[in-house]
């Protein structure tokens, strides 16, 4: 039997004000943001525009098994790392320049297992310099951010970095959350 925690339009926008305050004291600003398909998508919306800056989309679906599998967008991680010419990594070694690196938010409604999060930051080390993995640490430390409206403390990403509100499906293993955007049409 599982136990539905409903989540109003209102506790999102609460979540999403907390998080762009925990980026403002964190010094922290996005030059995009990128919002996960689907639950990241409304707000990574909220956020590029209180902040004024574009979002992209970045499509992983692994829970739903869409046909294709999850997108692989090589000029994200490249911005990151500060590339110079993204046509040139896979073959040109030190062809980055730190000083031209983005700052990215990654935005996601749930860290539920973690398998979104760590399937990105695999994807993204390993399409743009995968052999610089000192350098990669900076980035993740420094120019990307993770931010999400409910952390799962039981989930195999730590890598959180702004949250809203944290469960723990460890104490609770049957919650399922449902977000406005799921069900909209039962209110």
């Amino acid at each position: 039997m599982s136990n539905t925690k409903r989540i109003s339009i209102n506790h999102v926008k609460n979540g999403v004000q907390e998080i762009i305050r925990q980026m403002h004291l964190d010094k922290f600003r996005p030059d995009y943001v990128v919002g996960i398909t689907r639950g990241g998508l409304f707000p990574a919306v909220m956020i590029s525009h209180y902040l004024k800056v574009p979002m992209h989309t970045l499509d992983i679906s692994l829970r739903d098994n869409v046909q294709g599998g999850p997108e692989s967008n090589l000029w994200m991680p490249c911005d990151a790392f500060g590339a110079v010419n993204p046509e040139d990594v896979p073959i040109v070694k030190n062809r980055w320049d730190a000083t031209k690196r983005k700052n990215i938010l990654i935005v996601e409604d749930i860290n539920d297992s973690g398998t979104t999060l760590n399937w990105i930051k695999k994807d993204w080390e390993a399409s743009c310099f995968p052999d610089e993995k000192a350098t990669w640490e900076v980035v993740w430390d420094k120019n990307v951010k993770f931010a999400v409206l409910l952390n799962n403390e039981a989930s195999s990403f730590d890598g959180v970095d702004y949250q809203y509100e944290s469960i723990n499906k460890l104490e609770d293993p049957n919650i399922w959350i449902d977000f406005p955007w799921e069900s909209w049409w039962l209110d």
